[in-house]
Order: C-alpha cells, then structure tokens, then sequence
C-alpha cells in the first residue's frame, strides 16, 4: 500500500506535469500565430539552421579522425602533407559553419521570442486591468509583480534552453549513438547510451529533489518584497506609529527564510556537480578502454581512438549544464504556470457577447430595486430606488456602512448588481460596453491617488488626447493653475507617489481637473471633500458646484452642510432608504436626517470653539 504522503506528491507530481504540458502546448500557440506567417517562415528556417549546426558538429569528429589517421598511417607510408592540410582547413570550416548556423539560428528567432513574451505579458496586463475590483482588492501588487516578471522572463528561458539546448541535445545523443553502432559495433553504443542514460537519469533526480528549495526561495522573495513594498507605500504610517524596528523584522524574516534556502540550494547543487562528474569519469573510462582494446588489436586505428573521445566529450560538454538547464526550464514552466493562471483567472464582470456603446443624450440615472452584497451572508443594498434627472443633483448620505459607497462602485459596474437593474437613459448599464459607460463618468473621490509623475501627466489623464492649452484651461476652472505657475517646474512638476508631494485639497483640484478634462455627461462625488479642512472643504465645494452645472450629478457625502443645494437627499441606513427630500423637507421630518444635522453642527460649535481658544491663547 502506497504511503499517504507518497500518494499525494505522485498526484501534486502528475498534476504539475500536466500544467507544464498546458503551458507548453499554450506557448506552441503563440509560436506560431495564425496572422503572422513572417514569423512562421522564422521559425522554420530557426529549425532548418539547428539542424545544420547539429548535422555539422556530428561531422566534425569524423574529419578530425581522417586528420589523425593520415599523420599516423597504419602501413608506413609517407605523410600526405597537402591532404593533411586540406582536412584541417575542412575540420575549421566545418567548426565555423557550425558556429555560423548557430548564430543565425538565434538570429531568426530572435524576433519570435520577443514577440512572443511581448504579446503574453501584453495580455496578462489587459487581463489584470479587465478583472475585478474584488480581484484586485485582495492582490498583493508586490507579488503580483514578481510573478509576471518570472513569468516572461520564464518565456525566453524555456524557448532557449528547451529549442536550442535540451531537445538538440537529445537529438545529437541519438545520432552518436547510431554512428558508434554502426562504426565500432553495439558495446560502444551501449556503454555511450548507459553512461547518458544515468547521467541524465541521475541529473534529473537530484534536480527534482531540489526544486523545494529554489521554490521556497521564491516563495520567501515574493514574500519579501512584497512586504518591501507595502512597508515603503505606507511610509508615513510606519513613521506615525514608529514602527520601523517592526518593518525591519517582518522583511528580515523572510530575507533569513530566503538564505536558509539558498544555502540548502547550493548545498545540493555542489552534491549534484560531483555525482554527475563520476558519472562522466566511468563512461569516459569504459569507452576509451573499449577503444584502446581496438587499437591494440589492429581492429580500430589511432584516428578511431580520436573519433570515440571527442564524441564523447563532444557530448558531455552540453550534458555538463544540464542540471542547471533543466532546474531552469523546470523553474520557468513553473513561473510560466503561475503566469497563465492569472491570463485563465475568471473575470466576474464581462461584457455580454456584441453589447453596444451606452449611448447618452439626457444622461438619467435610475437604481430599480437594487440590491447588492459583497458575500451571500452580507447584504449591503436592499431593494433600493431612485432616480436622479437630467441636469439635477442627488445626494445621498447616512452613517459609516450604510452602502453609500457601494452605490458609486455599482455605477462604473466594478461589480454587477444581485437583484434589480441601474439604467442610464433606459439602458441597463449589464448591457453596454464597460468602456463606454465609465467614459460618461467623471468622478472626484475621497481620496485621489495619483502617478508618480507629473501634474500636467495627472491633469492630462482625464482624456490623453488633449493638448498642453486644454490642460492649463481644465487647471484654471479647477482653480489649480496659480498654485501649479507658482512651481519652479510648473505642469512639468513631479506629485510624487500616489501624489504624496501635494496636500489634500490640491490632489483634490488635481482630480476636479482632470474630471473637467474628460467632460463626461455624469459627475459623480464621492465623499470628495471629507477628508479636509473646513476652509479647504467650502473652497473645494465652489470648485465642484462650477463644475456639476448643467450635468446629472450623484453626490455621497458624509457631512451634511455639503449637500444642503442638492435637488434630492437620500438618507440611507442598513442599505435602505429611510427618508428623501429637500435639506429643509428632511429638517422639519425631524428624523435620521434631522439628528445627523445636529450632531454635526454640535461637532462643528465645538471644533470653532476649540480653534477660537487656541488663537486666544
């Protein structure tokens, strides 16, 4: 009976095989792309030039023997100098032409295997971004990273060493076989066979044995890094809380995981060097003994002795790294593997098969008995319905949890509704392109996260197409353009990470900008203006009300006097909606709406109170 843990790595074994076939058979697909037969040509003539090179370096030993034999002839004749000389200028030509082949070889192929990677990790990045949220707010990006990086990386590394080392290899093993055969009789061919099969046999053993440490080396890089990057986007918070020490001994954790492995990796490998070069060493020493028996009988000349050694090193120089090459090709497959998983990883919103562009002329807004929840045992959204008309403003505002938030993810469609249907201008947005219903949304979020590059970039995202004069017009209805004139570098000024180098209520313009720069039919404020200061936040408020003119607006906020202009306000609470009117309807209802207003303009009395005593003091 087979052990529980034998049984399991056998199948963990089968079943990784079949992902490197998948991978493999996938990779072919890209090898030879139906729409471009100048790279099918390429590839042909890269096996055409292979099989050059190989048929030629099985050659070379051959005119080595016949040089050999005529500086050494059997029956004392003279030296043919001028022969001689001809078959060392062939052994150098031949040398050459192998090389040459060789080159020419990779030189075809070059453009196959960028294309290649440059094709996969092109759609495993379009991939990424047509996922999810749900996706991506569970991702590591630092890992994340790593594995598309191995992964392509992994590409070049299986196309070199598995078209032109492994396979190449086996197929020159195959043909020395044969001519040793059929020169000196079966024993040679046999010990040449046995002494391969067991270097090969042995190689593949212990380099299989040693995958667990090159795995938990990776797995303790990602780690690593991961962590790395996590710990530097979140600079400021280490420094809040002054817990460098802490960050230093989570990456420190996983580098010391990373040494015990590479240690234990190298370890292994200087086992595998020394068990290959005894290998070598007795089918070296059984060969030429079969050889020299040869020569001492009269049954085989000097030039035949020369001919068996250099096959046999001839061999052995390519099987010398094939641990490394197959440890390599094995760990690429692998990072291949992890790779294509991400390209086959479900997207849970799609759009429907031949779904058209959402058109929009008056740009209304419907939620019809919508309900949503992030899991089947939390529900956020309960059958809620609103409608927000042509030019007009809704608000909608309620406690921390109460959904609001999730009703601006379900208006770009990050996730699809579980129940009822949102309509812009009667069209279910399940219905129309993605691309087309984000690009009639303009939002300005709580918290704008900008590139690590310039304003100008920044601004210029809301619509790449447009030129510097549309920026700088977008900047100054925005109310940025004298803040960014007064920078030495001006538009060309770097905001840093996630725009770090600007405070809030200029990140804020930034966003209000580049909203304005795309010029959608809808706007959309969520919670825009709750993360700053009372005199920032009513600056910020004005920006905004230029801005939402003469366009549907959805506003979610958390403080009240924000919304005070809204058409509609929208009290929602435990995913429902409680209360809806007018800021002076809702007041005199004496409800949600009426104690919220309260409490914050308590909170507001006394915050003015505090700031009054501090510049008395």
């Amino acid at each position: 009976m087979v052990p529980p843990k034998k049984a399991f790595d056998a199948i963990k074994e089968s079943d990784e095989r079949k992902e490197h076939w998948a991978t493999l058979k996938e990779l072919s697909s890209y090898l030879w792309p139906k729409t471009r037969p100048d790279l099918r040509v390429r590839v042909v003539l890269a096996l055409v030039f292979l099989l050059a090179a190989k048929g030629i370096n099985v050659y070379v030993p051959y005119i080595l023997k016949r040089a050999v034999d005529e500086l050494a002839p059997a029956d004392g004749k003279e030296i043919a100098l001028a022969a001689v000389l001809g078959l060392i200028l062939a052994y150098a030509v031949a040398r050459l032409l192998s090389q040459a082949f060789g080159e020419l070889r990779d030189l075809v192929f070059a453009r196959v295997s960028q294309h290649t990677q440059r094709v996969i990790g092109l759609q495993t990045f379009e991939h990424l971004h047509s996922l999810s949220l749900s996706f991506h707010l569970d991702r590591q990006t630092g890992g994340l990273s790593r594995v598309i990086e191995r992964g392509t990386r992994g590409i070049q590394t299986v196309l070199s060493f598995m078209l032109f080392n492994i396979l190449p290899t086996l197929l020159e093993v195959g043909l020395v076989a044969i001519i040793l055969w059929a020169a000196f009789g079966w024993p040679f061919a046999l010990v040449t066979f046995i002494t391969i099969a067991g270097y090969i046999g042995f190689t593949l053993a212990i380099t299989d044995w040693r995958v667990q440490f090159r795995r938990t080396m990776n797995q303790k890089d990602s780690e690593a890094n991961t962590k790395a990057v996590d710990s530097l986007l979140n600079f400021e918070t280490v420094k809040y809380f002054g817990n460098e020490e802490h960050e230093y001994k989570r990456f420190d954790s996983a580098l010391a995981g990373y040494e015990k492995a590479a240690v234990k990796s190298q370890t292994t490998l200087s086992l595998l060097n020394i068990g290959q070069g005894a290998i070598i060493a007795v089918g070296l020493i059984a060969v030429m003994g079969l050889a020299a028996q040869g020569v001492a009988n009269g049954k085989m000349s000097v030039g035949d002795f020369v001919l068996v050694n250099t096959y046999l090193i001839q061999l052995y120089l390519p099987l010398n790294f094939l641990g490394f090459v197959y440890r390599e090709t094995k760990q690429s497959l692998v990072d291949m593997d992890k790779m294509f998983e991400l390209l086959h990883v479900h997207r849970d919103v799609q759009d429907i098969e031949g779904a058209p562009d959402l058109k929009v002329s008056a740009a209304t807004i419907e939620f019809e008995n919508v309900s949503f929840g992030y899991t089947t045992d939390r529900q956020i959204l309960n059958k809620i319905s609103f409608k927000v008309a042509p030019g007009s403003t809704v608000a909608i505002v309620g406690p921390s949890g109460a959904g609001k938030s999730t009703i601006s993810r379900l208006l770009f469609r990050f996730y699809d509704v579980n129940g009822g249907a949102i309509r812009i201008d009667g069209q279910d947005i399940r219905e129309v392109k993605q691309k087309s219903l984000r690009r009639a949304i303009g939002i300005v979020p709580q918290d704008t996260v900008l590139f690590n590059d310039t304003i100008g970039y920044n601004i210029g995202y809301g619509n790449p197409e447009a030129g510097a004069e549309q920026i700088k017009t977008a900047a100054q209805h925005a109310k940025i353009d004298r803040f960014v004139e007064s920078l030495s570098g001006k538009y060309e000024s770097l905001v840093g990470e996630r725009g770090l180098k600007l405070s809030g209520g200029e990140k804020q313009r930034v966003a209000i900008a580049r909203t304005i720069l795309k010029n959608p039919p809808i706007l959309l404020f969520d919670e825009a203006t709750s993360a700053l200061d009372s005199h920032t936040e009513r600056e910020i408020q004005a920006s905004l009300h230029d801005v939402s003119k003469d366009r549907t607006t959805l506003v979610i906020a958390h403080r009240l006097s924000t919304v005070v202009d809204a058409d509609e306000i929208l009290v929602l609470k435990d995913g429902q909606i409680l209360e809806r009117g007018r800021h002076q309807q809702l007041l005199a209802l004496k409800g949600e709406y009426a104690s919220m207003w309260s409490r914050q303009a308590e909170a507001r009395e006394a915050a003015e109170k505090l700031a009054q005593v501090a510049v008395d003091a």
